[in-house]
């Protein structure tokens, strides 16, 4: 067995990939699992139009190139489209952990019935956020209020409303990143997004966000389960 493990995260954008090469890699990385984030590719761009008939090329791709290596898909609820495996389904949830569970759960299906020669039940992790990765950023209501120079008061508000952080909802006028914009015009995804995600830490960002949480343990638990099986 391997004393570390190497995982590929196929990511929505360019603040996805910084979140993960800044944040959450360091982190593996003293647990000897070292996780590389790559865009989703397109023809002539990358990131945003998050269609699975594009991220499945990726996904193939990736399982194809090495054996001995995991891969993992990191993807805002909020963005995926219509031909997401289980978004029909995940949509007459309630609550954000049946829809995580419904679509995560219909990606693994999926990708195990395209490309299960590949070994992709073992080395396969989706991740479909709820329902954006702005959302984390709500896990520390006086750190967000602080970088955002806004009352905490109007931050406490939004999660007395919703609730948890990943409670907050995938409407076009009420989702994490639209209520980050009302607040402040000092928002930007990339830069402030990532700051703040910085200054909040992974600790919290983890017991605010079940849902991100058992991923990052799915993640965790790779290690172990580091042989070729091919």
């Amino acid at each position: 067995m391997s004393n570390f493990a190497e995982i590929t995260a196929i990511v929505e954008g360019k603040t996805e990939q910084i979140f993960i090469q800044d944040i959450v890699a360091p982190y593996l990385a003293g647990k000897g699992i070292y996780i590389t984030p790559i865009i989703i590719a397109k023809p002539g761009q990358r990131g945003g139009d998050v269609k699975f008939a594009r991220a499945k090329n990726d996904i193939e791709l990736h399982l194809k190139q090495r054996s001995d290596t995991f891969l993992t898909l990191f993807v805002d609820y909020y963005g995926i489209k219509s031909d997401w495996p289980g978004l029909k389904e995940a949509k007459k949830e309630s609550m954000p952990s049946g829809k995580a569970e419904k679509v995560n759960s219909a990606t693994k299906e999926q990708v195990n019935n395209l490309f299960g020669k590949y070994n992709s039940d073992r080395r396969f992790i989706p991740y479909v956020a709820m329902h954006e990765f702005e959302a984390m950023l709500f896990s520390e209501p006086q750190e967000l209020a602080k970088q955002l120079q806004v009352l905490q008061s109007d931050i406490d508000k939004i999660l007395k409303e919703c609730g948890e952080p990943e409670n907050i909802d995938d409407s076009p006028h009420s989702a994490p990143s639209k209520r980050l914009e009302k607040l402040s015009s000092r928002f930007k995804k990339t830069s402030t997004g990532i700051a703040i995600a910085k200054a909040i830490g992974l600790v919290k960002i983890r017991k605010r966000c079940p849902i991100f949480n058992n991923w990052l343990k799915e993640i965790e638990s790779i290690k172990g389960n580091n042989h070729d099986k091919t």
